[in-house]
């Protein structure tokens, strides 16, 4: 299927297609310029979706007293880390802003107040991956930041309030990780396909837990023991699955991808949510 048949693609009542909702593994920001069997996963991705009017991501990276959304015509490129080559830090992804949907967004989560940013910009959360999926940077990206004194259950209610915007021609893009614990990384074998055995059963717990829409067991992590604690000791990284768990729909099929560990601590597991999976 051509780029143009995905474009003029209609679900089955005739209407706009429902776009997937995606929650991505970006892991290192070494990802960013380096070739991997992570980066080709994310490339195939544009092969197998519409190009959108628009993107929404949610990245780990953006935690905030409040809520916010980035207003901005131009969102500048975000180098929010240290100590990695200089390569990295000259990556630039130009993709224009979207001021009309920051306000869409606003209007739509009633359930917390939404404010229009005009400071942040990009962070590697959402330009690390959007760098392989659209290269050209030529589609309208906004970020929606986390609320970090909000409980789990609400990031959820906000997230079912965005779940209009896959009617409207809107990708939403969650960016995290699912295991996410730099202080027991295996830093020797950062290259490596590899996890240890309570990163492995957690990660695969959480995927049997989104199998089974089993939304309880996904909120309360922090009562599920030690191996939690591991696997998940800050949520920053874990709580952007909540938002596409939150868009789901009840005619979405679920599927994983570059569903590997490495360095022990970290699993680049991600997860789509499509009404129309096209093969």
């Amino acid at each position: 299927m051509d780029q143009k048949e995905l474009n003029t693609e209609r679900n089955e009542n005739g209407g706009k297609r429902v776009y997937p909702s995606l929650f991505l593994g970006h892991g290192s920001p070494m990802n960013a310029i380096e070739e991997n069997e992570f980066v080709d996963g994310l490339r195939s991705l544009s092969k197998t979706i519409p190009t959108p009017r628009a993107i929404l991501v949610i990245s780990a990276h953006w935690l905030t007293n409040g809520t916010y959304v980035t207003a901005m015509e131009h969102p500048p490129t975000i180098h929010d880390f240290g100590g990695f080559p200089k390569a990295l830090f000259e990556v630039q992804y130009p993709a224009p802003g979207s001021p009309s949907l920051a306000k869409e967004i606003q209007t739509l989560v009633k359930s917390q107040s939404v404010q229009l940013d005009y400071e942040w910009g990009l962070d590697h959360g959402t330009w690390s991956v959007l760098k392989h999926i659209y290269p050209e940077a030529n589609i309208p990206v906004v970020q929606l930041s986390m609320d970090y004194k909000l409980p789990l259950q609400k990031h959820l209610e906000i997230a079912k309030e965005l779940l209009p915007l896959r009617e409207q021609g809107i990708l939403i893009i969650a960016s995290g990780n699912i295991v996410h614990n730099l202080g027991m990384v295996a830093w020797d074998r950062l290259n490596e396909i590899y996890g240890f055995d309570w990163a492995m059963e957690v990660n695969q717990n959480v995927k049997e837990w989104i199998l089974k829409g089993d939304i309880e067991s996904l909120i309360q992590i922090k009562t599920k023991g030690k191996k939690f604690e591991w696997a998940i000791p800050t949520t920053e990284h874990y709580l952007p699955l909540l938002y596409t768990i939150g868009t789901q729909m009840e005619s979405d099929s679920i599927s994983f991808f570059n569903d590997k560990p490495v360095a022990g601590a970290l699993t680049m597991t991600s997860v789509r949510l499509d009404t129309h999976p096209i093969k």
